[in-house]
């Protein structure tokens, strides 16, 4: 692989470890998301601990790792395998940050910013039916499972030729689900925390 695919990859990766959470809740001078609520350094808990205000930034800034490396990645002309992998490093990067000790948040953020990236119509999809099921049933990480398992089904009819993207995709849903393995629990025995409640 080319030095410059291998090098864009691994920036990736680096701007993905950064956790919008973290340095927003710091900023702001709120406490910090990994020792309240849920823990998981992530919008949604950041919401609960801090407001609408510190949430929605950092949902911007998470969405943005994963959508700015992707869009370079296009400009470049790196090929599809070089845009997929880019897409998965900043993915990974969040879910695993090298500056906060590999202990990141649950990557819907991020992927989401990476689908735009891949396709803004599949993006756009993606979202939507994240608002949809968010609104009916007022639970993030439900809206967040059901809007993701869908992402690689948006692909597969929005976007010609993305076989490569929509493997990545179901890769990292398929890490994402992992991730949210406790929600998947809670949401099993009827006690997960609404959007905006306490975990």
């Amino acid at each position: 692989m080319p030095i410059l695919d291998i090098s864009v990859i691994s920036l990736s990766y680096l701007l993905g470890s950064i956790s919008a959470a973290i340095i927003v809740c710091k900023l702001m001078q709120l406490p910090d998301p990994r020792t309240q609520g849920s823990g998981n350094p992530g919008a949604t808990n950041v919401l609960r601990v801090g407001g609408k205000k510190a949430a929605a930034i950092t949902l911007f800034a998470d969405m943005l790792k994963g959508l700015l490396p992707v869009l370079a990645a296009h400009q470049l002309e790196l090929g599809t395998l070089t845009i997929a992998l880019t897409g998965g490093a900043a993915f990974t990067g969040h879910l695993f940050p090298v500056f906060f000790g590999f202990k990141g948040g649950k990557g819907v953020a991020t992927l989401l910013g990476v689908l735009f990236g891949f396709s803004w119509w599949a993006g756009l999809a993606t979202a939507f039916t994240w608002l949809v099921i968010a609104k009916i049933f007022k639970l993030s990480s439900l809206a967040a499972l059901i809007a993701t398992a869908l992402a690689p089904v948006y692909l597969f009819y929005l976007v010609p030729n993305a076989k490569t993207l929509i493997i990545t995709t179901i890769v990292m849903v398929i890490v994402l689900f992992w991730r949210h393995k406790s929600n998947i629990h809670k949401l099993l025995c009827g006690n997960e925390s609404s959007i905006g409640k306490p975990s």
